[in-house]
C-alpha cells in the first residue's frame, strides 16, 4: 500500500517505522528538517520537506495514488484541512488526529462532513484504555482479538501464586485448560514457552483465552480483587476529563487533584459528580490527607513522565490496589517492571496501534490476511491475528504434524463462535481466525512459517 504521513512527531515516526517494516510504500511530510533527518537516517521511507496542506507538496508525495493519508501534525485544524485536501486530490482513505476536547462531541459530524475514514483522539483513546484496565484490575495490560472474543492479559507472577514454580503443561492440566500462557518476560528476556517451561516468581506472563476463562484463571491464581469503587487522579488534563466521564458511567467515585486553579474551576463545571481538589499532587502530605491509602486505584496523569512514575510508586507503597502511570516515552519500560507499578499507558503508542489496526484492516480487505497485530513483551514479540481466506497446504492437518519455528506459537483458533486453545490434534480450517505469538519475526503470511514438508502423518 502507498501511505503518506503528514507530521513526523512521536506518532508519525512510530507509524512510519512500523508501516515501512510491513512492506508498505511510505512517504513522510514535515516542515521540520531535523524530524525528517531522523526518519531519513533510520527508516526506509521517502521524506519530503514542506507543508502537508500544500497541493504542490501533496502531489510531490503522490497523493493521487495514495491508499491512505494520515495527518498527525500538532494542529487539529491542519490535520482536518490536510485530509480534506488529500481526499479531493485522490487519496483513497484519510485519517486525522484530532485532540481538542471541544471537537469531542462533534467527531462523528466532522468525520462525515470531511469524508474522513478515521478520526482518532489520543487522550480519549488513552482514557478508554485506562478505564478498561480499571474494570479488569487483575491484569497489567489487556489486548483484544477476534472482536472481543479473545483477550490477552499481562500478569506478574508472585511467590504466593500456585503457578509459581509450575511447568506450563501442569498449568493446563491442574489450573485451567481453557487458557494458554503464550509468552513470558523473564528479566529483559522474551520467551515463547513450550510445555516443559517452568514459571518462576517475578516472571511476567501473557495469558490468552476467552474473557470469562481469563477471569476464572485470575481467580484461581489468587488475583481476583474486589471491584474498584474509588479512584484518585493526579493531573487534570484532557485524559483526566475523559477518564472521569468513562468511570462515572461505571459508578466509581472520582477524586482529581490539579495544581492550576482555573483548570479546577473548569473541571468542577464539566464534572459535577467528581471531587476536584486544587493542590500539588506531588505533595505526599496532601495525598495522604485525601486518603490515598483508602483508594481502590490511583492514576498519575501529569505532563512529566518522571513525576508520574514517582507518584505511582508512592501510591503503590501506600497500599493502593491498582496503580497506573502515563508516560510519553518507552525508555522507562524495564525500570517500571522492576518498580512494581501495575500498568502504564502511552497515549502516542495507543494512537499508533489504533491507526495500524485500521490500516491493516484495509490491507486485509485487499487480500492481506493480517487482521490485528500487537507488540508485547517489551516490544520483543508480536501477537498477530490472521484470517484464513484462501486454501493452504496445512489446512486440516493436525498441528502436531506441522513444522513451525521454535519462536512461533499458535495460541488460539477462532472458528465462528468457538474459541479453541489448540492441542496437537487440533487443525486449522478455511475461514478460521488464528492468533499467533512470534518472537523476532516479521510474518505476513502463514504459509511463510507453517510447513508440511517432511511431516509424517
Amino acid at each position: 500500500m502507498k501511505i503518506i504521513i503528514v507530521g513526523n512527531g512521536k506518532v508519525g515516526y512510530s507509524l512510519a517505522e512500523q508501516l515501512s517494516k510491513e512492506d508498505n510504500d511510505v512517504t513522510v511530510i514535515d516542515k521540520d528538517p531535523e524530524a525528517l533527518r531522523r526518519a531519513n537516517e533510520n527508516l526506509d521511507v521517502l521524506c519530503i520537506r514542506g507543508n502537508g496542506v500544500s497541493t504542490k507538496v501533496l502531489f510531490e508525495a503522490g497523493i493521487e495514488e495514495a491508499d491512505v493519508l494520515i495527518a498527525a501534525t500538532a494542529s487539529d485544524e491542519m490535520n482536518m484541512v490536510c485530509c480534506l485536501t488529500g481526499k479531493k486530490l485522490g487519496a483513497a482513505h484519510t485519517i486525522a488526529r484530532i485532540r481538542d476536547p471541544e471537537y469531542a462531541d462533534e467527531l462523528s459530524l466532522i468525520k462525515n462532513e470531511l469524508g474522513l475514514d478515521m478520526v482518532i483522539n489520543p487522550e480519549r483513546a488513552a482514557a478508554r484504555e485506562i478505564a478498561r484496565i480499571l474494570r479488569f484490575p487483575q491484569a497489567v495490560n489487556i489486548e483484544i482479538f477476534a472482536r472481543g472474543q479473545v483477550e490477552m492479559v499481562e500478569i506478574k507472577v508472585t511467590e504466593n501464586m500456585p503457578i509459581s514454580g509450575m511447568i506450563i503443561r501442569d498449568i493446563s492440566e491442574i489450573v485451567s485448560s481453557h487458557v494458554l500462557v503464550g509468552a513470558v518476560l523473564r528479566g529483559s528476556e522474551a520467551i515463547i514457552p513450550k510445555g516443559d517451561f517452568r514459571i518462576e516468581s517475578g516472571d511476567i506472563i501473557y495469558v490468552v483465552g476467552q474473557p470469562s476463562n481469563v477471569t476464572k484463571f485470575c481467580k484461581k491464581i489468587g488475583l481476583y480483587v474486589q471491584k474498584i469503587k474509588n479512584v484518585m487522579i493526579v493531573g487534570g488534563g484532557r485524559i483526566a476529563y475523559y477518564l472521569a466521564k468513562f468511570l462515572e458511567e461505571t459508578g466509581m467515585r472520582i477524586k482529581i487533584i490539579e495544581s492550576d486553579h482555573e483548570r479546577c474551576i473548569a473541571l468542577s463545571e464539566l464534572l459535577p459528580e467528581a471531587l476536584i481538589i486544587h493542590g500539588d499532587g506531588s505533595d505526599e502530605t496532601l495525598l495522604h490527607s485525601e486518603n490515598l491509602q483508602e483508594m481502590g486505584a490511583f492514576v498519575s496523569l501529569t505532563g512529566h513522565d518522571e513525576e508520574n512514575l514517582v507518584l505511582a510508586l508512592a501510591a503503590k507503597q501506600a497500599g493502593v490496589q491498582k496503580v497506573i502511570a502515563k508516560i510519553s516515552r518507552n525508555n522507562y519500560l524495564n525500570l517500571i517492571k522492576n518498580l512494581g507499578i501495575d500498568s502504564i499507558v502511552n497515549p502516542g503508542q495507543i494512537t499508533t496501534n489504533l491507526i495500524l489496526l485500521f490500516v491493516r484492516g484495509l490491507k486485509n480487505a485487499l487480500g492481506n490476511p493480517i487482521k490485528s497485530l500487537y507488540r508485547i513483551v517489551n516490544n520483543q514479540a508480536e501477537a498477530l491475528e490472521f484470517t484464513i481466506n484462501e486454501p493452504a497446504r496445512f489446512l486440516g492437518i493436525p498441528l502436531k504434524y506441522l513444522k513451525m519455528p521454535n519462536d512461533v506459537l499458535v495460541a488460539v483458533i477462532v472458528r465462528r463462535n468457538d474459541i479453541i486453545i489448540p492441542r496437537g490434534n487440533d487443525s486449522i480450517k478455511l475461514g478460521d481466525s488464528v492468533i499467533l505469538i512470534a518472537k523476532n519475526k516479521q510474518i505476513f503470511d502463514l504459509n511463510e512459517i507453517i510447513s508440511v514438508e517432511g511431516a509424517s502423518f
